[in-house]
């Protein structure tokens, strides 16, 4: 994971994630998750917490420059574990902070109960500093459960390392959720990005120069 890192992101067509992943696969190599999987994706699932106002929402649509996002991120029904997550925005940093906790312990911890090291799947006094951060930003908000969203995600990865991660999103979809049941199925979702596919550069340091010459090569423009 990285911790702290850049953000780009472009809206584009299938034809042209296709033609773009040949492009990244001359550098990168497929997330080690997404290497066996068909069309090298897995499923994503997020569910969004948000103040009775929709702060945090609000924040994003009025580009506000630092801001956080609270979510809890999970991969299939039957996961024993999940991923709190705070992502914050300042400027045009993004950073996250995230804690493995068990299943059995979503409701309890969104019910108000103080965190604890049992309620983690590994404890690790850096991750119930992110719990308790994640906990304490709940509590100050009065946020609560308001979306699911889920997409496909085809990752790749520097060989080397993880200072660059390209990632196509697809499928994206989202729908109200007032519950912590974390389920994969999706109800009355809307597509809000129809068969468009999300793509995002995430770097560490700088942009590396092949990155330049995609975007200029493929006539992207940056979007959010």
């Amino acid at each position: 994971l990285q911790t702290q890192r850049f953000e780009l992101k472009y809206i584009v067509r299938e034809e042209t994630a296709l033609a773009i992943r040949r492009f990244v696969s001359t550098y990168l190599k497929p997330d080690e998750f997404a290497a066996t999987l068909p069309n090298f994706s897995y499923p994503v699932h997020s569910l969004y917490l948000d103040s009775p106002d929709l702060a945090t929402y609000q924040a994003v649509q009025c580009g506000e420059k630092n801001r956080f996002k609270l979510r809890i991120r999970y991969y299939k029904d039957d996961d024993k574990t999940v991923y709190f997550e705070i992502k914050r925005r300042t400027n045009e940093v993004i950073s996250k902070m995230r804690a493995k906790v068990r299943r059995e312990a979503v409701q309890p911890l969104l019910d108000g109960q103080p965190p604890q090291l049992r309620h983690l799947a590994n404890p690790d006094g850096k991750q119930l500093v992110a719990l308790q951060e994640f906990c304490r930003l709940m509590h100050s908000l009065r946020a609560a459960p308001k979306s699911h969203v889920a997409y496909q995600r085809e990752a790749w990865m520097s060989p080397g390392g993880n200072s660059i991660r390209v990632t196509f999103d697809r499928q994206v979809q989202c729908e109200p959720e007032f519950s912590s049941a974390l389920t994969t199925g999706l109800g009355d979702a809307i597509a809000p990005f129809d068969n468009n596919v999300i793509l995002e550069l995430k770097f560490v340091d700088r942009l590396p120069n092949w990155c330049v010459e995609m975007v200029r090569l493929f006539g992207l423009v940056r979007g959010g």
